[in-house]
């Protein structure tokens, strides 16, 4: 195998992002990469710190791509309609990328500082967009949990087959958010 002309850490990252889209994430190995770029494994070294570098770089990318989906779903909208928008593109992302979006929870240092900013990024939209439900502090920070378990949840049992039923996902998605938010409007009743 002669190594392909014009690899770069870009080519080599959007290469790793496919292929753990396509055979999933746990099938992502360097030599695996390797073959897929056309090169030997020990020239992947020369862009990545091994294969935690590459999960580390995978989990920021996903982390990155993820804030950017929700913040174009909730952009120009607020209330139920930013939050409804916000699950589907949440459900959105997971489907085009579940490979991707699972790297995300294998990042072998959560707290690396890009991917804590990216994190965090996330998490202020989900604040802003939870303002006007009057929530406390608290109450508000557990329906971003509440919210993202809901998102997570829904993607999760999606990718594995588990909505079997002639009902469409989507519409469940809508009714599912519906709820919740319903729930959060009479907290205080």
């Amino acid at each position: 195998m002669s190594p392909r002309q014009g690899l770069d850490r870009g080519a080599l990252l959007s290469a790793a992002a496919q292929l753990a889209d396509s055979d999933g994430f746990h099938s992502l190995t360097l030599a695996a990469l390797a073959q897929r770029l056309d090169v030997r494994s020990p020239s992947l070294y020369n862009h990545i710190n091994g294969l935690p570098g590459l999960r580390q770089e995978l989990a920021l990318m996903s982390a990155q791509q993820l804030r950017r989906a929700l913040t174009e779903a909730s952009a120009g909208r607020s209330g139920d309609e930013a939050i409804q928008e916000v699950a589907a593109g949440y459900i959105g992302f997971v489907r085009k990328h579940p490979g991707l979006y699972e790297a995300f929870f294998h990042a072998p240092d959560r707290q690396e500082q890009q991917l804590v900013v990216e994190s965090t990024a996330a998490l202020d939209l989900l604040l802003r967009l939870l303002k006007p439900y009057t929530l406390s502090e608290a109450e508000t920070l557990h329906a971003v949990r509440g919210l993202r378990s809901l998102c997570h949840g829904f993607a999760s049992m999606g990718e594995k087959g588990g909505f079997g039923m002639n009902f469409d996902p989507d519409e469940s998605l809508q009714l599912s958010v519906a709820a919740f938010l319903n729930g959060l409007r009479h907290l205080h009743s």
